[in-house]
């Protein structure tokens, strides 16, 4: 490829780099600005080949400012300075509530605190009982606190701070007193909707798998069942993935030629989808990067251009990385990207492996897809949680049939249910088999003994293990090899 053509690639690689930087070392000067600028300016005029490096310094620098000046915006706080103090405010729900032993907490967002007028994303915590819905516009007489000490190996600081939350608000009663509306609003209508009509008739852990698996949101499901699935591998299940998009958006063409309506039409009618279930979803950094390419891919058909899978991967990150820096640091950014990644790199290489083996097709892929993600995906699951699964590959391999079948059945029964909903609740009925399949090979995998590593002196023997078998088959290799 020349360098031209692999231009593009430099230029968004190299934003993305220098936004990155800013979580290392910031820099807001306007020198720097002026001098990215002005590299650009004198890249105009030098020959190709010199060119694309110059302006993949100034994009870098620009970046780098960028970064700066978001980080600074995500580390600003009115209310930090007005800790342990208490005002009648009205806050936004921005986000489904969690439940823990003794509270909820609800990611907010304040309008008002006492006589201030301003927005700033906190941690609302409430009493346990009956939460209120995303979206709801709260009054309530609220304590400013600071985040929890770090404490076995958490910091809640550090991680609110990640997400440009500083304080928590602390309620005992609150009412609602409104909606929010624009383009939140639509988001909270379209959540509410995509809840109520995905499982309509189930009810407990078949629910909340289905509400996982579409959502993300696996509140509804035990705490032994959610540690069962990481247990296993199969967590990831549990978070909106680029197959969820990759299915609404081609039901949304295969629902267009079945009406007859015209290809260009029906491209539109899946970057609606995208968009819609996106936002409600939220900006996960899988939804993110998903909706990117597969909005992409649908424009690069409507204009008659390739589509570039690693080009659209570039985008996802720097959309994710323009909007929030510290995504870089996020555990669901660093997985999400590793692991398609490894998709790209080393999944193929892997299926070409099994090439020579009496496995079926798909059988072959799905192994090649979870043992590379299972590899890349490791030594981030060790940074970030101290633990890893051993059993990925045969958990996946025993999950995947049912995956897809979950997607498009929770999908077939929001729209049934606005045909007619005796039908929706028939198709959820056996939708929760699928569901119950996969919790059931969540707990037979994840209840094995050494499913996960959580000891580092485990972890250094299996990789001693590993690496004392692979030596052994590369010798074996070398010496069946016809000596030249």
């Amino acid at each position: 490829m020349s360098l031209a053509r692999a231009a593009p690639h430099r230029f968004a690689a190299s934003l993305c780099l220098g936004i990155a930087a800013a979580n290392v070392l910031r820099a807001t000067w306007p020198g720097l600005a002026g001098l990215a600028g002005l590299l650009a300016v004198v890249a105009v005029a030098w020959p190709e080949t010199a060119r694309a490096w110059l302006l993949c310094a100034a994009l870098a620098l620009g970046g780098w400012c960028w970064g700066g000046a978001r980080l600074q915006g995500l580390d600003r706080s009115v209310l930090l300075a007005r800790a342990d103090t208490s005002e009648r405010s009205l806050v936004v729900v921005t986000g489904p509530a969690r439940r823990t032993r003794f509270e909820l907490r609800v990611p907010a967002q304040v309008r008002c605190f006492g006589r201030l007028g301003f927005h700033e994303s906190v941690l609302l915590e409430l009493p346990p009982g009956r939460a209120p819905p995303q979206g709801a516009v709260l009054e309530a007489v609220t304590t400013v606190r600071r985040p929890r000490p770090a404490k076995d190996g958490f910091d809640e600081g550090t991680w609110l701070q990640r997400h440009g939350v500083h304080v928590v608000l602390r309620a005992d009663r609150w009412r609602i007193v409104g909606h929010r509306g624009g383009l939140g609003g639509v988001a909270d209508r379209l959540r509410a909707w995509l809840a109520r009509s995905i499982a309509p008739g189930l009810h407990g852990e078949r629910r909340g798998i289905v509400e996982g698996v579409v959502l993300g949101d696996e509140e509804a499901l035990s705490e032994s069942l959610r540690q069962r699935f990481r247990a296993s591998g199969l967590y990831h299940l549990l978070a909106v993935s680029g197959q969820n998009v990759a299915l609404v958006a081609g039901g949304a063409l295969v629902l267009a030629w079945l009406l007859g309506l015209p290809r260009w039409l029906g491209q539109l009618c899946a970057l609606a989808s995208i968009g819609a279930y996106v936002l409600a979803v939220g900006a996960q950094p899988s939804v993110v990067r998903a909706g990117v390419a597969g909005a992409l891919v649908s424009l690069a058909w409507l204009a008659a251009r390739p589509a570039d899978r690693w080009y659209f991967l570039l985008l996802g990150a720097l959309a994710l990385l323009a909007w929030n820096p510290y995504s870089l640091l996020d555990p669901g950014f660093q997985l999400s990207f590793a692991a398609v990644a490894a998709i790209f790199v080393l999944a193929p290489r892997l299926s070409r492996a099994l090439e020579g083996y009496p496995l079926p097709g798909k059988l072959a892929t799905v192994l090649a897809v979870s043992t590379a993600c299972g590899l890349v995906t490791a030594p981030v699951l060790w940074f970030q949680f101290h633990a890893v699964p051993l059993l990925t590959v045969p958990a996946n391999a025993l999950a995947a049939p049912a995956v897809p079948p979950l997607l498009g059945l929770a999908f077939a029964s929001a729209l049934a249910g606005l045909l007619f909903p005796p039908a929706a609740t028939a198709v959820a009925w056996v939708n929760g088999w699928c569901a119950a399949y996969l919790a059931g090979c969540a707990r037979a995998v994840g209840g094995l003994p050494g499913a996960q590593v959580r000891s580092g002196w485990a972890l250094a023997g299996l990789l001693a293990i590993a690496a004392a078998v692979a030596a052994y088959a590369w010798r074996r290799w070398q010496s069946s090899l016809p000596s030249t």
